[in-house]
Order: structure tokens, then C-alpha cells, then sequence
């Protein structure tokens, strides 16, 4: 562990204390133990030391994104919420022809279903690391950069950016949201959706494994609270702040206990998503966030941004 002083990667404090020491229990990629930080002023949750240098360890080739998805129950209906979702974010965009990026956006699924939901829509921009994603997007009819959306350059402008599961991967958000405000056509809206350190399983699997962590690979975890806060340092505003079901961080939760009392196997040639249980835990527990999300905070926010001052263009 580190002796340099800890200090937090949103209000920059040092007054922080051990939030949760976990292992990688879904893809076995190391070993290693790994050390979250809660800030004791605006209460972040982040990773310390930040493995930079492991990311090939960490993200096997058979991460869930680098893999093509199997069409099965639970995927088929997540699709259809999403395309739902989607289109009502569509409908408040009155350009005339909108430009599309996706940050980390794999080989372009997202994209793909927002085409099929509205003809408006003439260009499509993917941002990710992952190699193999980049010909199957393009087959796709994507643009794909491959690499940081730090080293991206272009002179397009977009109406919608895509942040799904992306902005607790980085190490410091708050680049990455200038970089995106700096990408925004006027009175474009960009999207997040990321975990929620405010909920009931954070609170009730931190001190084992909460699935939310996805250790090592969830570097930053927020809550609205102190995503609000990084947002001051921005030209951006929050439209509107929601929560969603977090089902699969209740499944990574309990299938990783399961594990750890030997009722199941998970390994690294099997790992936990891929597991047979994990589709039906997650398919319950969708359903129990679906029924408490009106009057509780679950596990997983959609965060909607706009630009301060900035009108629609068409």
C-alpha cells in the first residue's frame, strides 16, 4: 500500500478512509487485493493506487464487452428498454440530422439500436480501447477510433454523447467530461449512466464484495451528491438525474458470496457473468429495483448533461 497521502479524486481532500478491500471475483484476472477510499468530505469511493499499468491483465479478451452478446431473454428485454429510453432522449434533440458519439462504445450495440429509432440520426462516432471491436463497428456502419477519448480529434460536433458504464473506468472524470463538453453541438445532451454508491447493496455488501466496485476495474464511484460537485468545474448542467435497477451489481454481490462459500464455481476460463445463475439473480432483482426505485436509491443513475446558456441548433 502506498505511504504518499490519499487524496480524492473530486474535492482533491486527503481526509479518507478505507471504504472496502476487494478482490476481482468476476474474472479472476489477478490475485491482488485491492484498496477503495471513501473521501470523508463529499464521500467519493475510488480505487487506490490506480492500476494503470495493468489494464491487458484486467480487461481479458473475454470481458463482457469484448464479446459478442447472446441474444437471450434477459439481453432481448434490456434492448428493448433501452431503445425505449433512447427514443424519449431522442425526441428532445429538434436538430434536423444528429451526429451520435459513444464513449467506450465497444462494437457500436447502443448505436445500432438508436438507428433503427430514428432516421435522423447520419453519423455514429465510437471511442474505445478495444481492438477487436474496431471491424465489426465498422461493418456496422460506425466510425471508430481506437484508443482514450483524451488522444480523439475531430472537427465534428455532436448532439449526443454516449458515457454508459464509462466514467468510473478513468482516473480522473473530470477530464474526461471537458472533453466531452468540448465535443457538444449546442443544446446536445450527454448521457451517463454509472454506479451509485448511495443505495442499499453498496451498503450492505461493501464490507465483502459489492458488485458495483467491478474490482479493479471501477476506478471513481459516485453519488448525485458529489457528482454534482465535479460538475462545478464544468461548463455543464445536470438536465435530469435518475435512478435504474442495479440488477447485476446484486448478482455480482450474492454469486461472489456464493463463490467465497464454495455453493458455486466461477473461474477465470467461466467467469461470474457468464454463469448460469447470473441471468436469473439478475432478472429478480431487476424486477425488486424496478418495484422500490419511486420511493429508493438504486444502484445505478442515468445522469442527463447539458451545456450552461446553450440553445438547440437544427
Amino acid at each position: 500500500m502506498s505511504s504518499m497521502p490519499v487524496y480524492c479524486p473530486v474535492c482533491k481532500g486527503k481526509d479518507t478512509s478505507t471504504w472496502s478491500v476487494a478482490k476481482d471475483y468476476e474474472y479472476f484476472s489477478t490475485d491482488e487485493e485491492f484498496t477503495y477510499y471513501g473521501c470523508d468530505n463529499c464521500k467519493t469511493v475510488f480505487i487506490h493506487p490506480v492500476p494503470h499499468d495493468q489494464l491487458k491483465k484486467i480487461y481479458p479478451s473475454n470481458y463482457y464487452s469484448f464479446v459478442n452478446k447472446s441474444k437471450g431473454v434477459v439481453v432481448r428485454l434490456k434492448e428493448w428498454l433501452d431503445k425505449r429510453f433512447f427514443k424519449n432522449i431522442l425526441k428532445q434533440l429538434p436538430a434536423q440530422e444528429i451526429n451520435i458519439l459513444d464513449i467506450g462504445g465497444g462494437t457500436g450495440w447502443i448505436p445500432d439500436i438508436l438507428k433503427r429509432s430514428d432516421n435522423r440520426i447520419r453519423f455514429t462516432q465510437i471511442v474505445d480501447i478495444d481492438e477487436k471491436a474496431k471491424s465489426m463497428a465498422e461493418e456496422n456502419g460506425h466510425a471508430y477510433f481506437e484508443g482514450p477519448i483524451e488522444a480523439f480529434s475531430t472537427d465534428k460536433r455532436f448532439h449526443l454523447i454516449l458515457m454508459l458504464n464509462l466514467i468510473e473506468h478513468v482516473a480522473d472524470p473530470l477530464v474526461i467530461l471537458q472533453k466531452a463538453q468540448s465535443l457538444l453541438a449546442p443544446g446536445g445532451m450527454i448521457v451517463i449512466k454509472t454506479p451509485n454508491t448511495d443505495s442499499w447493496d453498496a451498503r450492505l455488501y461493501k464490507k465483502s464484495y459489492w458488485g458495483g466496485l467491478h474490482c479493479p476495474r471501477h476506478w471513481v464511484i459516485f453519488s448525485a451528491a458529489n457528482f454534482q460537485l465535479l460538475l462545478q468545474s464544468t461548463e455543464l448542467k445536470i438536465k435530469k438525474l435518475m435512478y435504474t435497477q442495479g440488477a447485476p451489481f446484486w448478482a455480482f454481490s450474492i454469486i461472489a458470496a456464493w463463490y467465497r462459500r464454495k455453493i458455486v464455481h466461477v473461474s477465470a476460463t467461466k467467469p461470474l457473468i457468464f454463469h448460469w445463475s447470473f441471468a436469473p439473480v439478475s432478472a429478480l432483482f431487476a424486477i425488486f429495483d424496478f418495484l422500490r426505485r419511486p420511493f429508493a436509491k438504486t444502484s445505478q443513475m442515468f445522469i442527463i448533461l447539458t451545456k450552461e446558456g446553450k440553445t438547440f441548433e437544427s
